[in-house]
């Protein structure tokens, strides 16, 4: 049975949506570990129809690493309670973390406590976007670094593929390099480096992607620094909610635009559910010693018990093992 732990203080709509998606994750079958103030956790818990048990326990943390606290906040409030769920994997008694706090320090937090995979120089956020093709792809580095060598970009797919092999059930899985054209000449002198760093390997590797093969599904894996990927990310978020918007405002403009909307109201709600973050949970910090899921700070309790699912899902396949075996592959064949 895997044990998460997930930092009932951490996010926008924390404690309440945190609560209310573990209670909706002990479908999974999973132990789920409530780290947060023991008053506030519990009073949730009652107001959603649940109670403290063997399967569903509280961790008291006193204190909360707050959304605009900077990320070494994760050193000072050792108390807090994106900090203690860290430290359960740490020690042995959770076998993943889920939170929706703070994402810097939810990073430092991990990296200091547990520590990276031998091989691996930087973590990585991977993030799951869905394609035109009703796919999933996914796009790593989208924040953690910002500025990355050629070489972490390497590991950076490795660590992608083998979560797309191992967690997402992919078989070969394709890996693409953002850059601005498909052809080898285009891009900055880190793109230009890397592609040929990336033919060298075992990998898939189908060469460079652009912006827009991001949702059309032409590979699985998606590779970039954190700057890029965290722009494109934000992109998406945003271009998703307009375009959102503009539908409703359209169907608004007049009595048969709203019978038009009525009409069209099942497969609209097919693809904002499609499209909405929650439907994802969460991203996965690939790189260092412990599944980590760093959810959105808005996530509410679809997406919380999401994000227990993924993590649920990354321990049962042993990604952190998976990753360790790719990269020390790698370093082998590369002697």
């Amino acid at each position: 049975m895997t044990r998460v732990a997930v930092d009932a203080m951490g996010g926008d709509r924390a404690p309440a949506e945190i609560v209310r998606g573990a209670v909706q994750a002990q479908s999974l079958g999973c132990e789920l570990i409530l780290v947060g103030r023991r008053d506030d956790v519990l009073r949730e818990l009652r107001s959603a129809g649940a109670k403290e048990s063997d399967r569903l326990r509280i961790v008291h943390a006193p204190d909360v690493v707050a959304m605009d606290d900077p990320a070494t906040s994760a050193r000072r409030k050792k108390d807090s309670s994106l900090v203690v769920a860290v430290e359960l994997v740490k020690r042995g008694e959770a076998d993943a973390v889920v939170s929706a706090g703070n994402s810097g320090a939810m990073m430092a937090a991990a990296l200091f406590t547990l520590g990276r995979i031998a091989g691996i120089e930087r973590p990585a956020i991977a993030s799951v976007m869905p394609t035109k093709l009703l796919g999933e792809i996914l796009i790593l580095d989208v924040g953690a670094n910002v500025d990355c060598s050629p070489e972490n970009l390497v590991q950076f797919a490795f660590m992608g593929a083998e979560y797309a092999k191992t967690v997402q059930h992919i078989e070969n899985p394709t890996v693409g390099l953002l850059s601005i054209g498909e052809e080898e000449c285009k891009g900055n002198i880190q793109t230009r480096v890397t592609l040929p760093l990336l033919r060298q390997t075992s990998l898939n590797f189908i060469g460079n992607v652009e912006g827009r093969d991001i949702f059309s599904g032409k590979v699985h894996v998606i590779v970039c620094d954190g700057f890029v990927g965290n722009v494109a990310l934000k992109t998406a978020e945003g271009t998703a909610e307009m375009v959102q918007a503009f539908m409703r405002a359209q169907f608004r403009r007049s009595a048969v635009a709203r019978m038009i909307g009525l009409m069209a109201k099942p497969v609209l709600r097919g693809m904002r559910s499609a499209i909405n973050y929650d439907r994802y949970g969460g991203a996965p910090l690939l790189g260092v010693n412990g599944v980590c899921i760093i959810s959105h700070g808005r996530s509410n309790a679809r997406a919380i018990s999401n994000a227990i699912r993924e993590a649920d899902e990354a321990v049962q396949n042993n990604i952190v093992d998976g990753i360790r075996r790719a990269v020390e592959a790698n370093a082998a064949t590369a002697q």
